[in-house]
């Protein structure tokens, strides 16, 4: 099937009459080079990938800052903290509610999924913070007494054995925490809302289908970074550029990871479907940047995967099966890769002007 019908049938659609939504339909068909079939069959499965944070077992910010006072601080100066005193008094934000018939954004648990850290204190559960520590490293109250655990008393964390940091952190991770060990999983926490999975959230709702722009690189370096541990809270250093290049490899599968998924989740062609297919064409293109940069089996492999795949709505076990494919090539990558081999893609890494 060529371009020219799938045009001809777009041009049929009411999507034709709107002149922005006709120049990036005719930029995807045609530039990008990857062809959408659009043939409507609803998929009405869950998403098993989607990241719950479970009130019950938030222990709140307090109690992280108990060790974590600078990050706590930091994290206070940036838009994930003050998203609690203002998301709920802006109009967009409460039209966006009311479409989806939510009455209390800050009750409401579409919003608070990806707005706020919910909390539970005995019977009731509610909203106690924004995007909180938690939100990123997962729920801590059965980890967080664990984490930090070296060895014993008098252990520090420069004096700990590497079988027992092996230890710990595979008992956390089990515990629940998304330990930036793995990049992987706090990757998750971030596409999880900045590309926003929800189909009906984007269609009915009006929300944007995600964060555009979002890079965990330039996203992760910026306001929100905290990197004070290896020196003991005095200083908040950007990562060493062998990580910033891992971060990079892994921020870009994530993202295709998720937004394949969505398009998988996808069952109508309207604004979700078609923004999704939009983020992988430029995802491929940056998946390609690098695909061409370095000689990595990994990278060979993830181009593979998301390139054979067909972007069209009737293709749902294909989009979650190459989905699937990079999340578990991903997690593998960001275990393994030391970002030493990985120079050639220096150039395609923002530069700290870009640090969002």
């Amino acid at each position: 099937m060529n371009a020219s019908p799938v045009f001809r049938f777009l041009m049929a659609n009411w999507l034709w009459r709107h002149k922005l939504m006709r120049f990036l339909l005719y930029s995807f068909l045609f530039a990008s080079g990857f062809v959408m079939l659009v043939c409507l069959i609803p998929l009405h499965a869950e998403n098993p990938h989607e990241l719950i944070l479970d009130p019950a077992k938030v222990v709140g910010h307090e109690e992280c800052a108990r060790c974590h006072l600078a990050e706590v601080a930091t994290w206070k100066q940036t838009p994930h903290h003050f998203t609690f005193e203002e998301l709920h008094r802006k109009p967009e934000a409460q039209a966006i509610a009311d479409r989806m018939g939510e009455r209390s954004i800050k009750r409401g648990q579409l919003c608070i999924q990806c707005h706020y850290t919910q909390q539970q204190s005995g019977n009731r559960t509610k909203a106690v913070s924004g995007i909180s520590c938690e939100s990123c490293h997962g729920p801590a109250q059965d980890w967080i007494g664990l984490h930090n655990d070296y060895g014993g008393a008098g252990v520090s964390r420069e004096n700990e054995s590497e079988s027992h940091r092996a230890e710990r952190l595979d008992t956390c991770l089990r515990l629940g925490m998304r330990n930036p060990d793995n990049l992987y999983l706090v990757a998750r926490s971030c596409f999880n809302c900045h590309t926003v999975p929800q189909e009906k959230l984007v269609n009915v709702g009006g929300h944007k289908a995600g964060s555009a722009d979002f890079e965990l690189v330039a996203w992760s370096q910026g306001k929100v970074r905290h990197n004070f541990l290896r020196s003991n809270g005095a200083n908040n250093h950007v990562s060493p550029q062998p990580r910033l290049r891992v971060m990079y490899v892994v921020g870009l599968l994530t993202d295709l990871e998720y937004s394949l998924r969505s398009l998988g989740n996808a069952t109508e062609f309207k604004q979700f479907a078609l923004q999704n297919a939009l983020r992988i064409a430029r995802l491929r293109k940056r998946l390609k940047d690098v695909h061409e940069s370095v000689e990595q089996p990994a990278i060979e492999n993830a181009w593979t995967i998301a390139t054979k795949v067909e972007l069209k709505l009737d293709n749902q076990t294909a989009l979650r099966e190459a989905a699937d494919q990079l999340a578990a090539l991903t997690h593998e990558f960001a275990r393994e890769e030391t970002g030493e081999s990985l120079a050639g893609i220096d150039h395609l890494l923002p530069t700290p002007d870009h640090y969002k």
